[in-house]
């Protein structure tokens, strides 16, 4: 709750004592009945109340005080000290700050047919750097609005976004298949976790769909035996080296320990990549069927020696302990994360990465690291030149470079593997096609375009989904009043529509509520910014041309007087009656809006209407969870959540 500090009787925010006259009256005085109306001039911009006047002196001050992860709360905290606006300047980075729906509603009406964001000065100098074409949302100008007219109607337009509800409800089905299974496993009726990497999973999986399905495997051949399972029937497969001349067979590791592995690092790390994958793609409680092979995320060929299946599964143990062994960390991330990541791909690629496994494909995973290392070395360059740490060679910057060299080789392969069946006619055009195919074949846009926005909204569209539904689940969790009514709306929606989920999406008002009230109270971004394309007045005060102007979303949605009990999480405060305009900016205003919006609003309103349908959702009592700046915000520690079945004893 922002307490602002009181003005002095007579005077209202923004407006010295000497003007009081000229602005809206305090409560309790009243302008005489024969004065004539005054309208003072608005004050110069250099008046704007803040400490904008040393800009690196404040980065040092911010710097000290841990404000790279902070920057959420310093804000609110300058909005009690400064009122409803002001100014501020940290190294380069300059900017006008505002609370007011008010003031964002004067601000975006102003912007006109071209307006202009933010551009994240190291995401432009890496293109830069590495000669890339920017996408849509670093574009400006006419080359901006004529891109994104046409990715509009692919993205945003109401009958294509009716077309994603199917793919993306699969997905979430799959989530609910592995919640089960989990649930399975656990042997206590539940399924406790932090779930951030299984939800960024999803997201992505729902958004990119370009890889084939883990679900059901068939290995190549062996390239030396010729062997169609490459794990014959005495179950030896091998390392093969690119040379063909080296191989490391689970014998080999089973009878000489993992030092035979530890010392062949280098070696190893030359291996044909697709096939060590296969090897360590195990299910650890593997089925036989009918011909002898083990089915699950791999088929490994048993061929007539099943009785050799327990020696195999050992060894590839430890074949996945040298794996991790070698500091590549855990093979099985943790669980949200991947469920968004799943559902980015359906929509972007319109097939299926297979995420929602147990194991995880090492490349989707380096996807995964990479765009939180991009999130997280964002921040120190918004106020420091990207171009003096490339040229200090920074550690920032080249952690920088190597996660969106990541981000990049991820997205160019999926497109390629699109582009590839095209062109070999693999795709039906009676299926989905995806967002790329559609604008590939209309050929409305050039090539290299088209991979530069879809690459952004590849990366862009998987951590911030995937933060909203993780604290949708625990704000739910702290509310299971709130849940039981989200969830019988839901049970209600589906009976009503025989379980038509395009129907359901039309009646679940509530659930939709809970979604807009969760990102209040946790915005993906702190800020929604616009550089002014011609002078505006805000609060008295005259904000010229080419200012960057910032609506504080995180200080707005705490605020009490915009927001009545602003720390109580009440999404039927959405449904009451009163104005609500300019007060849910989570997602932009404009012809500038969050292009993935519409996806993200569908991946968010079928994940929970799946999860309520068939779980309970739980959290530890008494456990507060914080929030700090990486880019985007993020919990300041995991927050474990707990599902469990509905039939389930609580």
């Amino acid at each position: 709750m922002l307490a602002r500090a009181a003005p002095k009787p007579g005077t209202l925010w923004g407006c010295p004592p000497a003007r009081a006259g000229g602005c809206r009256r305090a409560r309790g005085t009243a302008a005489p009945f024969h004065a004539p109306p005054i309208t003072p001039s608005p004050r110069p911009f250099n008046q704007l109340p803040g400490d904008w006047r040393a800009g690196w002196l404040n980065l040092y001050r911010f710097w000290q005080e841990g404000g790279f992860h902070n920057v959420h709360h310093i804000m609110a905290r300058k909005f009690q000290q400064f009122g409803p606006i002001y100014r501020d300047k940290l190294g380069v980075y300059e900017s006008v700050n505002i609370i007011s729906p008010r003031d964002a509603a004067t601000l975006f009406q102003a912007e006109g047919m071209l307006p202009e964001r933010f551009s994240v000065p190291p995401w432009v100098a890496y293109r830069d750097f590495r000669n890339k074409p920017y996408g849509v949302l670093l574009k400006t100008g006419e080359a901006w609005r004529s891109d994104r007219l046409m990715l509009n109607k692919e993205v945003l337009s109401p009958q294509v976004v009716e077309g994603f509800v199917p793919l993306l409800s699969e997905v979430g089905e799959d989530f609910v298949r592995r919640a089960r299974a989990q649930v399975g496993k656990s042997g206590r009726e539940c399924w406790t976790a932090d779930f951030t990497h299984e939800l960024f999973r999803f997201a992505l999986e729902c958004e990119c769909q370009g890889h084939e399905s883990l679900q059901d495997v068939s290995l190549p051949k062996h390239p030396v035996a010729g062997c169609p399972r490459w794990a014959t029937c005495c179950i030896s497969p091998s390392f093969i080296l690119r040379d063909g001349q080296t191989s490391f067979s689970p014998e080999a590791i089973g009878s000489r320990g993992m030092s035979s592995l530890q010392t062949s690092r280098e070696q190893l790390s030359t291996v044909d990549k697709t096939l060590f994958y296969h090897l360590l793609i195990i299910n650890w409680k593997p089925a036989l069927s009918n011909k002898g092979c083990l089915h699950g995320p791999m088929m490994l060929g048993v061929r007539r020696r099943p009785s050799q299946v327990p020696v195999a599964m050992e060894r590839l143990e430890l074949a996945v302990e040298g794996w991790r062994g070698w500091g590549r960390g855990p093979l099985w991330p943790d669980p949200l994360m991947g469920a968004v990541l799943a559902a980015v791909c359906h929509v972007l690629f319109g097939e299926r990465l297979g995420l929602l496994q147990d194991f995880v494909d090492p490349e989707a995973q380096r996807f995964i690291d990479a765009v939180t290392l991009m999130f997280h070395t964002t921040s120190p360059m918004l106020y420091l030149p990207p171009a003096l740490l490339r040229h200090l060679n920074a550690k920032t910057w080249r952690d920088h470079v190597q996660a969106w060299d990541a981000i990049f080789t991820q997205a160019d392969q999926c497109i390629q593997n699109v582009y590839r069946d095209l062109r070999l006619q693999r795709k039906s055009t009676k299926e989905y096609m995806g967002i790329l195919c559609n604008l590939i074949m209309q050929d409305k846009l050039p090539l290299d375009d088209i991979k530069a926005s879809i690459t952004e909204m590849m990366a862009g569209g998987v951590d911030t989904t995937s933060m909203t539904l993780q604290w949708a689940m625990f704000e739910l969790a702290r509310s299971p009043g709130v849940q039981e009514q989200l969830r019988a709306e839901v049970l209600a929606a589906k009976r009503e529509a025989a379980g038509d989920r395009v129907k359901m999406l039309k009646t679940i008002r509530l659930l939709k509520a809970a979604i807009k009230e969760t990102l209040r109270l946790h915005p993906v971004a702190v800020t929604l910014q616009r550089y002014t394309t011609q002078e505006v007045i805000l609060q008295d005060y005259r904000i010229p041309p080419k200012t960057l102007v910032q609506v504080g979303l995180y200080a707005m949605g705490r605020d009490a007087e915009v927001f009545p009990k602003p720390e109580q999480f009440s999404p039927q405060r959405w449904l009451a009656a009163g104005p609500k305009h300019f007060k849910g900016l989570s997602f932009g205003f404009g012809p500038r809006q969050c292009l993935g919006r519409r996806i993200a609003e569908l991946e968010m309103q079928l994940f929970l209407m799946h999860i309520l349908e068939n779980f309970k959702i739980e959290t530890m009592r008494a456990v507060e969870v914080g929030t700090k700046f990486d880019l985007i915000l993020i919990p300041d520690k995991p927050i474990y959540l707990t599902l469990r079945p509905l039939e389930s004893p609580a």
